[in-house]
């Protein structure tokens, strides 16, 4: 049991490593996303190690978004449309550089998918300044 369980905690801290590592390559460049990545990152964390996951809870540019979505399951409306504007770009930069129009094609078929999931989570409710 303990040996399982070891292994187990290593494989969901790769993972978490991996997706973080994914999520700010993201950040730079387009076609990558980076929420999707950083919310799995701190899903995994969660599972492997609790200084990682706390890390990433107190980030001042990943926190919020993950504090937000593991109360509520939300993406800000700001997020998504971040998320929408870099998918375009990609599908145009991907139909203007891809060898054969299909490929870019599967992958602007696989963004539109990500993007219709995206725009169907709820998005948080606004927060009135405290006077």
């Amino acid at each position: 049991m303990g040996a399982v369980h070891h292994v187990k905690r290593w494989m969901w801290l790769l993972l978490a490593n991996v997706a973080l590592g994914l999520g700010i390559l993201g950040v730079f460049l387009p076609g990558l996303p980076t929420t999707p990545f950083v919310l799995l990152a701190a899903y995994a964390a969660a599972r492997g190690s609790k200084r990682l996951h706390a890390w990433m809870l107190a980030h001042r540019s990943f926190g919020p978004m993950i504090r937000e979505w593991q109360a509520t399951g939300a993406v800000t409306r700001r997020a998504k449309w971040w998320a929408t504007g870099m998918m375009a770009l990609s599908a145009v930069i991907m139909f203007a550089t891809a060898p054969k129009w299909w490929m870019a094609g599967i992958g602007t078929a696989i963004m539109a998918i990500t993007g219709t999931w995206l725009w169907r989570r709820p998005e948080p409710p606004l927060r009135r300044p405290e006077a």
